[in-house]
């Protein structure tokens, strides 16, 4: 028996995903406690107006990553699944529902990983910059046609323009540093 396939959907903004985020934002502090250092909303569900595939991308920085295994229970207590690295050395990653119905992606990285402050960055830059969230939000929703049970594909084309804004994130960076915008 073959394994449902995950769709690609996008969708347009939903204002009860920062509500989501916040609900889940709470149940992550009690599993993690002292452990947990900030906890972010990233990815698109945090950009007002963006479209986006309907899963609450969470950041949970931490003091030690060694440590995060010790919480797979109580994650999975709350719904999760436990992936471990998942491709990327030093993240924890966890999936909230089943491998093709999510609800929640929760990334853990230790405090300074350079993860966190490219995924904050990105989220940032959009929220203050409508026309390039614009132009993400329509790419995103052109590959999810494009590619509606290719979820690499749809990765790759959006990993393109991500490259792209992140240059233009570094120059913003700079400037926001001296005060200059």
């Amino acid at each position: 028996m073959t394994e449902k396939m995950r769709k690609v959907e996008v969708v347009p903004h939903r204002d009860e995903w920062e509500v989501l985020f916040d609900l889940e934002a709470e149940r992550l502090k009690e599993v993690f406690k002292e452990q947990a250092v900030n906890i972010h909303h990233i990815g698109s569900t945090a950009i007002p107006g963006m479209a986006a595939k309907p899963i609450i991308d969470i950041i949970v920085e931490v003091k030690d990553l060694s440590a995060v295994n010790k919480h797979n229970n109580a994650m999975k207590q709350l719904g999760y699944i436990p992936k471990g690295e998942f491709g990327i050395p030093g993240r924890r990653f966890f999936i909230k529902g089943s491998e093709t119905e999510r609800t929640h992606h929760v990334h853990v990285y230790e405090v300074g990983d350079v993860e966190i402050a490219r995924h904050v960055n990105f989220r940032d830059f959009l929220s203050q910059h409508p026309d390039v969230a614009k132009s993400y939000s329509e790419l995103k929703q052109e590959l999810a046609e494009q590619y509606p049970f290719d979820i690499e594909s749809y990765m790759e084309g959006k990993n393109v323009f991500f490259r792209d804004v992140e240059m233009k994130i570094n120059i913003w960076k700079k400037y926001i540093e001296k005060d200059l915008f």
